[in-house]
């Protein structure tokens, strides 16, 4: 048995590294393998960024590195989770704006996505486009709108989950055109994908790291990016304003948190690691190739982007009246 004395030696020896900031802890971290939560079905663009995280992380930490999937209530479940996890630093989250900044605002949860979880660096930022199936009588955006102004209500949009942003941009889009569609939520993109290469849904507003392999794989046919610009992997595809409809410019960023009260000498590696990852080569020319933008904001900045966008979605929500199904 340990002597008291001399354990509580070690342990005040312990707060001290901890209290200075020290890499004492860190370099024992991690001692056991790390999970990246996902609150999306596997196959859709969260998904892909999380695996391809997991993959340099295990290499660089060594160390196991999963990732988990626990799809539903708009991301939120797997936001929940890693909030709760011990604040050890092996329990990370690969989130999205739908978790962060739009959900928390339709929907009652059991966390507080700003004060339970860390956030460690801004990952990648992708437009959303609006997408059929390439089997769709639907050639452009005036055939759609046209269509949808014929048969008011009839036609039916996907999105991964109640608030999430291909949620807003379908309601952005119905706003600005005077059009009316019913909402299918799914548990994720690459579910809702089949479903539409199906035909029984019309159209989804993903975002173009989901979209742009069916896009590319021909299996979808591309109409608009909702973005102030187009997308270098899809040039062709013009934008909502070059179509005359403004006002649904939206974007999904994706961003990787751990929980609140994890050490920080292991926040500080994780945001070392996310910096270096993410200069990387091949993950840049990833990221791009899935028509996206490379995340440049780390801690505090990336903290208080993601408080600013918590707040601008929970006005659009209100004054847009947009409600979870069934409220």
């Amino acid at each position: 048995m340990t002597h008291p004395t001399r354990r509580a030696a070690a342990l005040a020896a312990l707060a001290l590294c901890l209290a200075a900031g020290t890499p004492a802890f860190a370099q024992a971290w991690p001692d056991k393998p790390l999970r990246i939560m996902v609150g999306a079905s596997p196959g859709g663009g969260t998904d892909i960024l999380a695996r391809m995280l997991a993959e340099k992380l295990a290499t660089d930490l060594k160390q196991s590195v999963v990732v988990e999937n626990r799809p539903g209530a708009s991301n939120t479940i797997a936001a929940e989770i890693t909030a709760k996890a011990t604040p050890d630093g092996t329990t990370l989250l690969l989130a999205t704006n739908t978790a962060q900044a739009i959900a928390p605002h339709l929907l009652k949860l059991k966390f507080d996505p700003l004060k339970d979880l860390q956030p460690i660096g801004l990952v990648a930022v992708m437009p959303n486009v609006l997408v059929v199936s390439a089997a769709s009588p639907y050639k452009t955006v005036k055939d759609l709108t046209t269509a949808m102004a014929q048969n008011p209500g009839a036609m039916k949009y996907a999105s991964s989950g109640i608030g999430s942003t291909q949620h807003i941009a379908g309601e952005a889009f119905s706003l600005a055109t005077g059009t009316k569609s019913i909402h299918i939520p799914y548990k994720g993109s690459a579910q809702a994908h089949v479903d539409i290469i199906g035909g029984d849904v019309t159209m989804m507003f993903d975002s173009t790291s989901s979209a742009m392999g069916q896009i590319k794989g021909g299996k979808f046919r591309a109409l608009a990016v909702m973005a102030d610009r187009r997308s270098p992997e899809i040039p062709d595809v013009p934008t909502m304003s070059e179509l005359g409809i403004r006002g649904v410019d939206v974007t999904t960023w994706y961003g990787l948190y751990v929980t609140a009260g994890t050490p920080k000498p292991v926040v500080d590696t994780l945001t070392a690691e996310i910096t270096r990852i993410l200069k990387m080569p091949d993950v840049q020319a990833r990221i791009k190739g899935m028509g996206g933008d490379v995340g440049s904001l780390v801690s505090v900045q990336f903290a208080e982007m993601n408080r600013l966008e918590f707040e601008r979605f929970g006005k659009l929500v209100k004054d847009a009246n947009i409600k979870a199904e069934g409220q």
